[in-house]
């Protein structure tokens, strides 16, 4: 596709050539040189007599949405009340299996706008700010320079700063009505913030998003399907019923937005895509990676002059992942994805085959570490739990604020939960779950040791071990070494770029084998000497798990006390304390709570938080973190620390 003012500065180029040669030429006859010139305009000339005239690059427009799953009329949901979204489908492409790399926004959004993964990145964790390669550029800088007019209104929330060629503007103002040509092409980034989880927490931010809904747009609680991983209470169905709400509230915005399209005679012209960030903002949805979390609506309305606009108006089923994005806009704007996306251009010319599988990565969300891996085809979801003796439901200060967690909370206490309830109150988790989506939708069944799957298992356990590697997943490295490496690395995202694929496959190998408890213990014994910290790290995380067998390595858990690197000397700690040696532990995690590298502090406070009443002795030390800390995550996990300890609910935010 040739951009009009692209093919301008190519036939200017053309003509500096020309007189280029024109000037070597000039000694030439007359009647030869008019004849050379003549023949090498001939080809332009051609072009401009006998061609079509240029077509118009498109427009696309972005509809972007917060914490919605696929709740919309269009994706067959009975209670949903979208009629816009539902007629733009109807002119659209609408993918049935579309998934976000991440169950939480920013994270997430990181991976949207470069086209590469945020645990590849460095943005994997909660409310990190990374610093990009000079290499990796959010993908509107490479429509801006193809001339594209950009906007952003308003959310960015990429967890790195963006620089200004990124946006000709990012603001609540920002619009595709305020280029400076109205036959400039553009790009048009529009962001519904209200159907973040907060809106549904929040009852002053719910009845404003939609005090402006009939009483036929309302739900009926009473009337709604709730998942069986909740349970049945009038303030459950109230949550749910919320969702749906804001969900329509949406939909009136989407519909002007496309409206708008339409009166200013753009619409025609224009590629739209509806989708949301991630799943449904309620808990088991919301920072999981199960279907709940990661399945997103997606809807394409090409125009008609574009390749593939045959497709609108069908359902499709191939697998498409949030990655898939930025190289896919790029494809259809004329333009080559650059090679270090890793995402896989769906629309356009020169597709490369389908996907096989789509990823997904948690890691901190908030105060709380948990990493977990997932691989998901078309009709199993493999998970990993790289930290399996965490609960499901860690007290994390943002969810524990909304009635629906609330809820789970109180009627667990009461042991009246569900079955597929309780399952997620558990203290501990599997290693590794595996789910068949069509027999169990909603994930409840794992079929982990069920011999009938092995064979699936095996296919996607050893997917999930070749993406690790592939794409250099920094998320198995302990957020202060990323820190510390970073400062020599110049970027997270250069950690590991230029490591040798076997120091990957060692951190890889040894971070299974500290959740395997039938791994060989002795291969967990030798990687403690590893020259790299951070395969010492999981080595002593392993020996933490596995407390029995760990109680002979007493001396060599005390001489990692003064290891270099602080997450071995807070993973040392942790396992003498698992073995009842808390003395040594103590006064190094004391040290480390007041340490130099902020998330070595934080990773001290959790280990203390999850010791019980063997942390007792440092309640002076968890004090002083309610208020010399300036990280608040610290201070979070310090105080909810000091409320088990000492019975109290001085709740700090």
């Amino acid at each position: 596709m040739i951009i009009l003012f692209t093919e301008i500065a190519v036939r200017h180029l053309l003509f500096d050539r020309l007189r280029q040669k024109v000037f070597y030429m000039r000694k030439l006859n007359p009647i030869l040189l008019l004849s050379a010139i003549l023949l090498f305009l001939a080809p332009s000339v051609s072009t401009a007599t006998t061609s079509e005239p240029p077509v118009k690059s498109p427009n696309i427009i972005w509809l972007s949405c917060e914490d919605i799953s696929p709740h919309l009329g269009c994706y067959g949901d009975k209670n949903a009340i979208t009629p816009n979204i539902d007629q733009l489908a109807t002119a659209s492409i609408r993918y049935e299996n579309a998934f976000t790399t991440a169950g939480v926004c920013a994270p997430c959004r990181s991976a949207i706008i470069t086209g590469v993964y945020q645990s590849t990145l460095g943005t994997h964790h909660m409310r990190c700010e990374a610093k990009l390669p000079k290499s990796v550029k959010p993908f509107p800088v490479y429509l801006r320079k193809a001339g594209y007019y950009c906007t952003n209104n308003s959310k960015q929330d990429y967890q790195f700063k963006t620089s200004s060629n990124v946006w000709d503007e990012s603001s609540k103002k920002a619009h595709w009505k305020n280029r400076p040509d109205a036959k400039q092409p553009f790009f048009a980034v529009f962001n519904f913030t209200g159907c973040h989880e907060s809106g549904i927490a929040s009852d002053s931010k719910y009845q404003q998003i939609t005090k402006n809904l009939t009483p036929q747009q309302r739900q009926d609680p009473q009337q709604l399907t709730l998942p069986p991983y909740y349970p049945d209470t009038p303030i459950v169905r109230e949550d749910w019923k919320r969702n749906y709400e804001l969900i329509t509230a949406m939909d009136t915005w989407a519909g002007k937005l496309v409206q708008e399209l339409k009166d200013a005679g753009e619409y025609e012209n224009t590629i739209i895509m509806y989708w949301s960030d991630h799943g449904i903002g309620l808990p088991r949805a919301k920072r999981w990676l199960y279907d709940s979390g990661t399945h997103i609506p997606l809807i394409i309305k090409l125009p008609d002059s574009l390749k593939q606009s045959n497709k609108n108006g069908t359902k499709v089923d191939e697998l498409v992942s949030s990655l898939d994005f930025a190289p896919t806009v790029l494809n259809l704007a004329g333009l080559k994805p650059p090679s270090h996306m890793q995402g896989r251009a769906f629309l356009g010319n020169d597709l490369k085959p389908q996907r096989n599988y789509v990823y997904g990565a948690r890691d901190r969300m908030d105060e709380r570490y948990d990493i977990i891996r997932s691989v998901r085809d078309s009709k199993y979801r493999y998970i990993r739990n790289y930290e399996p003796h965490k609960a499901y439901y860690q007290y994390m200060n943002t969810p524990e604020k909304g009635a629906t967690m609330k809820e789970l909370r109180r009627v667990n206490a009461l042991g009246k939960l569900p079955v597929a309830a309780e399952l997620f109150m558990q203290q501990t988790k599997p290693p590794e779950e595996l789910y068949d989506l069509e027999a169990d939708p909603h994930e409840v069944n794992n079929l982990i040791g069920n011999d009938k799957y092995t064979e699936v298992l095996n296919r996607l356990r050893n997917a999930h071990l070749q993406w690790v590697v592939k794409t250099r997943d920094i998320g198995l490295i302990p957020e202060a070494e990323i820190q510390i490496r970073e400062r020599k690395a110049g970027a997270r995202y250069n950690i590991l770029k230029n490591a040798s694929p076997d120091l990957i496959e060692q951190i890889r190998n040894t971070a299974n084998l500290a959740v395997n408890d039938q791994s060989d213990f002795s291969d967990l014994e030798k990687a403690v000497s590893n020259p790299d910290s951070i395969v010492r790290y999981w080595a002593f995380v392993g020996l933490g798990n596995r407390p029995t067998e760990a109680g002979n390595c007493k001396d060599v858990l005390l001489d990692a006390l003064t290891d270099p690197s602080p997450s071995v000397r807070i993973a040392a700690s942790r396992a003498l304390l698992k073995i009842k040696e808390p003395q040594r532990a103590l006064a190094t995690l004391k040290d480390e709570l007041v340490g130099e590298h902020e998330w070595a502090r934080l990773r001290a406070a959790i280990v203390l938080n999850e010791a019980g009443e063997a942390a007792r002795p440092l309640i002076p030390e968890l004090k002083r973190c309610l208020k010399d800390q300036p990280n608040k995550y610290i201070t979070r996990v310090a105080n909810r620390t000091l409320n088990v300890l000492l019975n109290t609910n001085n709740v700090v935010k």
